[in-house]
This record gives C-alpha cells, sequence and structure tokens, in this order.
C-alpha cells in the first residue's frame, strides 16, 4: 500500500525507522484486512491518513515506558500504530472475535513485535484482574463515553489513563456521561487534539484518569453485556 506522497513527511516524523514496517502493516490491512473483513473495501485507498497516522498521533501524550491495554483491536487500531510508532511501549492487543485476534497475531509474527505486543481474545469486561492494570487503556470502537468506561476502567491502573477516540460531537458527549463516568471512578474527562501541526485533521480523543474504584451504583453500569 504506497504512501501517498504529501503524508510522508507526517510519517517519517511519527514512524522513523520504522517506516517500513508501518507500510507493511499497511500493505497488510488493505489486502488482508479487506478480505477478511476487518477493514471496509473502501478504507483500503486511505489506510494511512484514516488509520495509521490517525491512530499513531496518539503517542504524542503516551509516556515513556507506558504499559498499553487496547480494547476491541479489530485490526489492530490503534494497538499496532502505537506498538510501531512507539516501540518502547508494552501492548497487548484485545478483542472478543476469533478471527480478529487470529489476523492480530498473524500480523504481529510478520512485523516482529512479539517482543513487546501480546494479543488476547477475550470481552473487556471479564478480563479485569486477569493481568495487571495498565498505565493507558485505549479504545477506538464506536460506543458511548460512559460506555467505554464500563469496559476500560477497570482495566486502568489507578492514575492512568483511558484515552478513547471520539469526533467532532466528544464535548456534547462528555456533557451527557460525566456523571456516570465519575460513579465508574473516573475524573471529568478532557478532550485532547493529537497531531495538530502534523495532520491535516488532528485526531481527537478524550482522556480520563482513573482516580479511584468505582460506586456500586458505577460497577452496576459496568456490568451491562458488551459485544466488543
Amino acid at each position: 500500500m504506497e504512501l501517498p506522497e504529501p503524508l510522508v513527511p507526517a510519517a517519517r516524523v511519527l514512524f522513523a525507522q520504522r517506516l517500513p514496517l508501518a507500510g507493511r502493516y499497511a500493505q497488510l490491512l488493505a489486502t488482508d484486512g479487506v478480505v477478511r473483513g476487518l477493514i471496509g473495501p473502501h478504507e483500503a485507498a486511505r489506510i494511512w491518513e484514516r488509520h495509521l497516522l490517525n491512530c499513531a498521533v496518539l503517542g504524542e501524550i503516551i509516556p515513556d515506558g507506558s504499559s498499553v491495554i487496547d480494547v476491541g483491536s479489530g485490526a489492530g487500531l490503534p494497538g499496532i500504530a502505537l506498538a510501531l510508532a512507539r516501540p518502547e511501549l508494552a501492548v497487548v492487543l484485545v478483542d472478543s472475535l476469533a478471527r480478529r485476534t487470529t489476523f492480530l497475531t498473524e500480523v504481529v509474527g510478520a512485523l516482529d513485535l512479539t517482543e513487546r505486543v501480546s494479543v488476547i481474545r477475550g470481552r473487556a469486561e471479564e478480563l479485569a484482574g486477569r493481568f495487571a492494570p495498565a498505565d493507558v487503556v485505549t479504545a477506538r470502537a464506536v460506543a458511548p463515553l460512559d460506555r467505554l468506561a464500563a469496559w476500560c476502567l477497570p482495566l486502568t491502573a489507578v492514575g492512568g489513563r483511558l484515552l478513547a477516540f471520539k469526533g467532532a460531537g466528544a464535548a456534547d458527549e462528555i456533557a451527557v456521561h460525566r456523571a456516570a463516568v465519575g460513579r465508574l471512578g473516573g475524573g471529568t474527562p478532557v478532550i485532547r487534539r493529537c497531531g495538530t501541526g502534523l495532520l491535516d485533521e488532528p485526531t481527537t480523543v478524550v482522556e480520563v484518569v482513573r482516580e479511584r474504584a468505582a460506586s456500586p451504583a458505577g460497577r452496576r453500569t459496568g456490568g451491562r453485556r458488551v459485544t466488543r
């Protein structure tokens, strides 16, 4: 999957010496990812702009050496893009569907990322306590903020952060779900823009710091069945 010329400067900044590996990942997404239903056929032409670069800029707000859990990783976005851009991160890719985790395992092997990246099949709400909470939990799932917080904050260390990809309606969503996020142990959600000055359209991320354990009401909210 050829990197469009206008995106070369940003890609070089974000992936540095690993840009050839990012190119290999783009090719896997545009071929196997499409054939196996993990990437829409119309997305292949904008793999770099809409997916790889959009995800890699998240590394701007992740501290060095952090542990990261990517919930609902799907085709590896943002988890694999982050692992390529920030090779010192320890990344766990979580997804509930076997066809996705099979693809993720193949990609991690093909890109020689096995030392710092692992794949786990399971539902986020069933994984709390199975491994150490992470410094950062990412989510690019299309779901309301209260539901994302219910899935992800239990996997986040106290003092760690949930980073949820959102769009233009992020402020309205925060207003609706701020109280629910608080019951789930999260602090006040904050909007962050990643890639400003690097991408034509910076990535909008909602950041929630896990301040404490969930209240009983929050735990009931977190118990709803999810599909990611």
